[in-house]
């Protein structure tokens, strides 16, 4: 059932998002540190071993990917706001180090197309 992936999925967000806040106090940060990246792994982990044992269905999977449609691109989203706000707040080498590889890969772009139109056949 579809529900059982939408479970499986939140079961794995919660735990996730808990070891990345154990993660952080660990570490002597107030902050949850990698609880998305936890969450993506023991849900992948999850259902191969679910799937491996005969557990999982193909509409357990149509949960999962009903979220992953939504659920990714809204906690990337999210992320790289708190990443923004970081940067921001840290001064003008955090806003460099972002900027100059940025400014370089936008440049190169042009270069690394032409290289290509010649190399294909």
């Amino acid at each position: 059932m579809i529900i059982y992936g939408v479970a499986l999925l939140a079961f794995s967000f919660i735990v996730g998002q808990l070891l990345g806040e154990v993660l952080g106090k660990c570490i002597g940060v107030n902050a949850n540190v990698g609880g998305v990246g936890f969450a993506m792994l023991i849900l992948m982990l999850l259902s191969d071993w679910l799937h491996r044992k005969g557990r999982w269905s193909i509409t357990s999977n149509q949960g999962i990917q009903f979220w992953n449609q939504m659920y990714i691109p809204i906690i990337v989203a999210m992320a790289a706001t708190q990443n923004v706000r970081v940067a921001v707040s840290s001064g003008l080498v955090a806003i460099l180090v972002g900027i100059i590889p940025a400014v370089i890969c936008f440049v190169s772009i042009p270069w690394i197309a032409k290289f290509a139109k010649h190399r294909l056949p």
